[in-house]
């Protein structure tokens, strides 16, 4: 599945600075930056959970806030990016 991971984390205390590192982090294995707080991943329903799971963790949830949305089972075609050069789409092949 398609998803979005968008995030806002509380970055005022060392801690909140480490939990965003944390944040960013996992997103990372799993997906690709498309904005400083926002990844765009392809999962199946095994990573999906794992990735819950472990934001879930690292998060404090009096504190922070993180939204993932499900966009469907496969990239939408109608993204419409506007600026700097699109992200590389990993779906595609990737040619050196």
């Amino acid at each position: 599945m398609f998803i979005l991971v968008a995030y806002d984390i509380y970055t005022d205390t060392k801690s909140g600075q480490k939990r965003l590192r944390r944040v960013a982090q996992a997103c990372q294995r799993v997906g690709q930056r498309v904005q400083k707080s926002v990844f765009e991943c392809t999962l199946d329903e095994v990573r999906y959970a794992g990735l819950v799971r472990t934001l879930s963790r690292i998060m404090d949830k009096s504190e922070d806030n993180i939204r993932i949305y499900c966009l469907g089972e496969q990239r939408p075609r109608n993204i419409l990016q506007l600026g700097r050069s699109p992200a590389v789409n990993f779906e595609d092949p990737l040619i050196f």
